[in-house]
């Protein structure tokens, strides 16, 4: 399975960000391409440390979901609900310049591999998870939400 933490895979990840458009039209969902880079941002300063967003020990069916999510090439469904502290229309970061929020999630994405899975605050869903859980998450939503935009 991919992970964020393959070198191959960050650049892919990188690459595909790069593409991105302002206005990528959507496939699904209600986020804009500038809200969705907003709310994988807020995500990677959440278990960074960077930003607050408390969280709670996921239960049975939390972690069978997370297994199944992370551990099948399984495509993760469609309008999964959004935490209200990473949505943009709630309590998320709201977008500013387009350039800049997409270079700032580059250089969180950077700094996310960078930590190998070590040091980072727990999920506010998925709870603590290993490193290899770690890397096939970050790689999983950051695919999910390019693949959103076409990319």
């Amino acid at each position: 399975m991919r992970s964020i933490f393959n070198a191959p895979d960050l650049r892919e990840l990188r690459d595909r960000l790069a593409a991105l458009e302002p206005n990528s039209p959507r496939r699904w969902g209600r986020m804009t391409a500038q809200q969705a880079v907003c709310h994988l941002s807020d995500w990677l300063k959440g278990v960074l440390g960077d930003r607050p967003i408390p969280g709670k020990d996921p239960g049975l069916r939390i972690k069978l979901i997370r297994f199944i999510a992370f551990n099948t090439p399984l495509p993760w469904p469609r309008g999964f609900p959004t935490s209200p502290m990473q949505d943009q229309e709630k309590g998320g970061t709201q977008p500013t310049a387009f350039a800049a929020d997409v270079a700032e999630l580059d250089a969180l994405l950077v700094r996310f591999a960078a930590t190998g899975g070590m040091g980072l605050q727990p999920h506010n869903r998925w709870g603590r998870m290993s490193r290899g859980m770690w890397g096939r998450y970050g790689y999983r939503h950051v695919n999910h939400h390019l693949r959103q935009f076409g990319r």
